[in-house]
């Protein structure tokens, strides 16, 4: 199976999502490799950024799922690295 590294970008603009896009990533936690957030007080958002590698297919599904969200934006940034998994 062909996996790609993608860098998914998430903004949490609405504190009351933030339960399901959780859930989200604990469904996918097989496929991150890592996440890193940051809160921005000022602005009252929190800014995330996570790491995955998995078929297209998948990080396209996640990131979809993750947009869908009230009051989430996700945009997702593939690499050219495709890996073969058996």
């Amino acid at each position: 199976m062909k996996t790609r590294i993608a860098l998914i970008g998430i903004i949490v603009e609405d504190m009351q999502s933030v339960e399901q896009l959780n859930q989200l990533l604990h469904t996918y936690s097989a496929h991150i490799i890592g996440r890193m957030g940051i809160p921005y007080r000022e602005q009252k958002v929190n800014i995330i950024s996570v790491a995955v590698d998995a078929p297209q297919d998948t990080i396209s599904a996640l990131s979809g799922k993750i947009g869908r969200l009230p009051g989430i934006t996700a945009k997702t940034v593939y690499s050219n690295i495709q890996n073969d998994r058996s």
